[in-house]
């Protein structure tokens, strides 16, 4: 068995495009979806990152706003800049680019954000909305996993679906669209013992530890959809996921690369509810 590789670019792109008609009608009527995109300090990475955000903003006919601001920067300036963008009506997503300095409290930094404009779906109000199957807004990266499951045809109603990482980014919100689509989930930890003979029982593998390749192929169960959503440096300088892709592909069904795969997501699903977010803020 081969498996079907997951084209996060491709389905990213697809996304993206019937996003942009969208924001092409709502400007037709005068609206023009805006985002905001916060970075502190001189982080390479970041500023990577930010800046292709604020490329695809463009590419997709949004208003986007840069604010770059010094790694000596104070908390209570940062977040007078967030009640800045609540208050502003052009802005109808806020996206403060972590890691912040030690110095400003994150979670403080992230809760600042109006749950209305929280487009990472990171505020404590949107974790409960999707905790309690209200859905605002999803964090990026695991809502894109969900997308790339869809769109591939594959099917999550009644599937066990088994995710590996517990973080408040990607592993709990990810659990949560699954039970939404009425999987069955099960959360796998750093101390979960035989992690093996849960990940071998699942129909859905969604991993996201950190962790170089830690799951090979001889832990998963034939023709299961495998997401990989880590995405890791080696000594080489190569890229690879927190799965041995090389392993996996042998006997998954479905899997995503990396790179290509989830990454492209995580900025297209940002898109998505920053031009979808305008809707609710108009009532």
């Amino acid at each position: 068995m081969t498996a079907q590789i997951i084209d996060g670019k491709t389905i990213a792109q697809q996304v993206r495009a019937e996003w942009k008609l969208r924001a092409d009608k709502l400007k037709s009527r005068g609206i023009t979806p805006g985002l905001a995109v916060i970075i502190v300090g001189e982080d390479p990475a970041s500023r990577v990152y930010v800046a292709n955000k604020v490329k695809a903003c463009a590419e997709l006919g949004l208003h986007s706003e840069h604010i770059a601001l010094s790694a000596d920067t104070s908390e209570a300036t940062l977040l007078a800049k967030i009640a800045e963008l609540n208050a502003d009506p052009k802005i109808h997503g806020i996206l403060v680019q972590l890691p912040v300095p030690k110095h400003i409290d994150s979670d403080k930094v992230l809760n600042a954000i109006s749950p209305d404009k929280d487009v990472d779906g990171f505020h404590p109000f949107n974790v409960g909305a999707l905790a309690t199957g209200n859905m605002r807004f999803a964090p990026c990266t695991p809502y894109g996993s969900l997308i790339l499951l869809q769109k591939s045809g594959v099917s999550i109603e009644g599937k066990h679906a088994v995710v590996v990482g517990r973080s408040n980014i990607v592993g709990k919100p990810m659990a949560l669209l699954l039970l939404q689509h009425n999987a069955t989930v099960t959360i796998c930890t750093s101390k979960t013992v035989d992690l093996a003979k849960f990940t071998r029982d699942a129909d859905i593998l969604v991993v996201a530890t950190g962790k170089p390749r830690m799951v090979t192929g001889e832990m998963i169960k034939p023709g299961a959809a495998v997401i990989d959503v880590g995405i890791n440096r080696l000594p080489d300088g190569k890229l690879c996921g927190d799965v041995d892709f090389d392993s996996a592909q042998k006997v998954a069904g479905w899997i995503t690369p990396v790179p290509g795969g989830v990454g492209p997501m995580t900025i297209a699903m940002l898109l998505q509810n920053t031009a979808g977010g305008q809707h609710r803020q108009r009532g």
